[in-house]
């Protein structure tokens, strides 16, 4: 597996693969556009693509305005082979190294996303406004 910066030309394999995911579902695909996918690729924020053999397994996205992360989805094809792991990483490192002491991001309460993230050291904060569990990982002091 190989992991690299998305270009604009990876969206339409980025939008199936947010399409495909079986849990924090984006019941109305038209609030994600690609305008969205092209400013966290290029403007705002950076993405990052997991490759194998030349195909995108999944992929994930920083904001820098907000030091959030906005996407880490994995087509579910290609589930448990780390992945997520290689994705957050690299979003997590662009935005400690833009000066954001802390990373922040939200994901369905009780999911294997929420596991994840917690197995990686991120700490929960309750929930947002719209019923998602907020979550947060400071920078290392080693960082």
């Amino acid at each position: 597996m190989h992991i690299r910066e998305a270009v604009r030309g990876d969206i339409p394999r980025l939008q199936q693969i947010r399409a495909a995911v079986r849990e924090n579902i984006l019941r109305n695909q038209s609030l994600v556009q690609p305008r969205d996918y092209e400013d966290h690729i290029d403007g705002r924020g950076r993405s990052w693509v997991a490759e194998d053999d030349g195909v995108i397994l999944g992929f994930s996205s920083a904001d820098g305005q907000t030091a959030t992360i906005w996407a880490l989805f994995v087509d579910p094809a290609h589930e448990g082979r780390g992945a997520g792991r290689a994705l957050i990483a690299p979003a997590v490192a662009w935005l400690f190294d833009r000066g954001a002491d802390v990373v922040a991001l939200t994901t369905a309460p009780g999911t294997r996303a929420e596991r994840f993230y917690r197995a990686g050291g991120w700490t929960a904060h309750g929930l947002s406004a719209s019923g998602e569990l907020r979550l947060s990982l400071a920078r290392p002091a080693d960082v």
